[in-house]
């Protein structure tokens, strides 16, 4: 393993985001890409778009899923491995999104980064009551695209249903709603205490609270991102 050098690291972020659905991950992870030139690798959109363009590793996924199985964490892994040798975007570091989930993933992404002799800077917890989540999630507008979201009330676009970039139509997932919602944050719930147990005794876990304007989460973020380079 290569040396860890946090003085040749300094500029670069690699992190995950932790939080439920509707917690703020989408917007802050379009800022930080913006700021910091980092990539943003949200792993169920990588495994769509792999199976979709019928990759190796694509091919693997889509023959577990067809056949009713969950796709192993070393697949996982490994596309996200693919994604950080192959995405020049990767090259200043990455937001990890959606992975891990369970703490055997955890520390097969660890393996993985020691190998290619990196580290994470940051697990960053956004943190929110589950009742407000239920108006976030309703809300929410999503430019197809290029992931970028805003929503009704909190983060709106500047002209209503259009991307602020492109002027494209923004549209509303099926799966935002109250019924599936539920279903997700038990799940999340259950999965995610053992993960941020493991990233506490790394000393990397980060806990904001979400419920927060996105500008003042934004501004938290940032505060821990400069106590990096110090």
């Amino acid at each position: 393993m290569a040396p860890y050098t946090p003085e040749k690291d300094a500029d670069s972020i690699r992190m995950i985001f932790m939080g439920p659905p509707g917690a703020g991950k989408g917007t802050q992870s379009n800022l930080i890409k913006e700021r910091y030139c980092v990539c943003h690798l949200a792993t169920g959109d990588m495994l769509r778009a792999a199976v979709a363009a019928g990759t190796p590793l694509g091919k693997q996924a889509k023959k577990i899923m067809d056949a009713g199985g969950l796709v192993s964490d070393d697949i996982m892994v490994n596309m996200i491995k693919e994604e950080l040798e192959t995405n020049k975007d990767c090259q200043q570091g990455f937001i990890l999104d959606g992975f891990p989930r369970t703490v055997p993933q955890a520390e097969k992404l660890d393996e993985m980064l020691e190998r290619r002799g990196e580290k994470l800077d940051h697990a960053v917890e956004l943190a929110i009551d589950d009742a407000l989540l239920v108006r976030r999630i309703t809300g929410r507008l999503v430019h197809p695209a290029s992931g970028r979201s805003y929503h009704k009330e909190f983060n709106p676009p500047r002209v209503p249903n259009r991307d602020d970039v492109t002027g494209e139509p923004l549209v509303q997932r099926p799966d935002d709603n109250e019924a599936t919602l539920t279903k997700r944050l038990a799940t999340y719930h259950k999965q995610t205490a053992p993960v941020v147990s493991y990233y506490k005794k790394q000393g990397i876990w980060r806990r904001i609270d979400a419920s927060q304007s996105p500008a003042v989460v934004w501004g938290t973020l940032q505060a821990i991102f400069a106590k990096q380079t110090r």
